[in-house]
């Protein structure tokens, strides 16, 4: 039998890393095509803390509880949902990671890949599924294309240098400080370019003979908007996934039209199941096997016990980290 009630996270109200705090929450039931989850491993992510901000609610019928992925055991199958009691598996979840126990819809459940294990795991279904969307389907990279990625060091930076590099993209990446390049080009990154010392339109200019990149990946936004438009090639695609600098910019659209820009972007989080799942079934077919051979492999900085969910996001809003801040929970 599982127990009535478990250890969640919570926040009270809107506001910074004070408002988190750990409490006591009922253990869910599984609806038809649903698995009751033991968590092992969360994954922190940027939408957690625009959560927390108050600026990034939970999808109607979400739990509040924060968290976006996880890696752990089945303990119980909803009606019509197949796995067997004991299966490890990791999932993207609409919500509800920061917990002991977490609802998992059965068509977005992935088998832990190769030999990771359930930590690695945990790591993986927010940023692979974001970037396979992003960098894929949006921004149509092909391999012999030049793309260029913000923030290569963060969570979704890592496993974009990975997987564009895997489909045999040449990658540039922006980070700061000479740590964090090095770690973008032990990843794959062929040109890592600080952003406090270098102007990354000149470099990516200057790298492709004054051509252009054929994609980039910026979660950055405000000024980077209209610099990004000046370093794509023609035809090239602009795919935008965050704003950490804000959503509004200046920008001068004669670039778009004058080489043919593609101007995109997407969230993940408020999308309908099915195309989540379609996003997942992608992933499985084209990615896993990646993951499976190590050409793609999750990069952890920190593992913190649930407790302190409240340090996690002040890592996190640090950018101090190089790969995933994890939450471990029950561990294994």
């Amino acid at each position: 039998m599982n127990p009535m009630t478990m250890q969640e996270i919570r926040f009270r109200g809107a506001g910074g890393p004070e408002v988190i705090a750990i409490a006591e929450g009922s253990v869910p039931k599984p609806g038809p095509n649903q698995y009751l989850v033991k968590v092992a491993y969360a994954g922190v992510n940027r939408p957690d803390c625009l959560q927390r901000a108050g600026g990034y609610p939970p999808p109607p019928g979400a739990p509040d509880v924060p968290g976006l992925e996880i890696s752990g055991h089945v303990v119980e199958a909803g009606e019509g949902a197949s796995l067997p009691v004991g299966t490890a598996l990791c999932a993207l979840i609409a919500g509800g990671g920061y917990a002991e126990y977490a609802l998992v819809d059965a068509p977005l459940a992935m088998p832990v890949p190769g030999e990771l294990s359930l930590l690695e795991a945990a790591a993986l279904p927010e940023n692979v599924l974001t970037v396979y969307d992003n960098v894929v389907t949006r921004g149509r990279l092909m391999a012999g294309e030049t793309f260029l990625v913000h923030g290569g060091s963060s969570g979704i930076g890592s496993i974009a240098i990975q997987m564009a590099k895997a489909l045999g993209a040449t990658v540039f990446a922006t980070a700061r400080g000479q740590e964090k390049l090095d770690f973008c080009r032990e990843l794959g990154a062929d040109l890592a370019f600080d952003y406090t010392e270098q102007d990354f339109v000149a470099e990516a200019l200057s790298a492709t003979n004054q051509q252009g990149v054929n994609a980039i990946l910026d979660m950055v936004g405000g000024d980077y908007m209209a610099r990004n438009l000046r370093c794509l090639a023609v035809e090239g695609r602009l795919v935008q996934i965050a704003f950490l600098k804000g959503s509004k910019a200046e920008i001068d659209f004669r670039h778009l039209m004058m080489r043919r820009l593609t101007f995109t972007g997407s969230t993940l989080r408020p999308r309908s199941l099915a195309l989540k799942a379609a996003i997942v079934d992608a992933v499985l077919r084209w990615i896993w096997p990646l993951v499976e051979a190590g050409k793609i492999r999750p990069r952890i900085d920190t593992v913190l016990p649930l407790a302190e969910a409240r340090a996690a996001h002040e890592r996190m809003e640090s950018s101090a980290h190089m790969g995933k801040i994890m939450l471990k929970v029950a561990g294994g």
